[in-house]
């Protein structure tokens, strides 16, 4: 874990394992979220990035029927 501090104009800097872990890039959009008192931050992905993510998921459910 790592520890960060908020500027005076309450800015952050994503320490250098964590951006690297992650494949984060100057400019990249992250969407803030805040949730039961944390502050989660999800980058967002290229459009192009996102195709076959979702291949092999089970689609096998039951479905309710007006959800077709």
């Amino acid at each position: 874990m790592y520890s960060v501090t908020l500027s005076p104009k309450f800015q952050i800097v994503i320490p250098l394992p964590v951006r690297r872990n992650m494949g984060l890039r100057s400019g990249q959009k992250i969407q803030v979220v805040e949730h039961d008192g944390r502050i989660e931050l999800i980058p967002e992905r290229d459009i192009k990035d996102m195709r076959g993510f979702l291949k092999g998921i089970d689609t096998s459910f039951e479905r309710e029927e007006d959800r077709v």
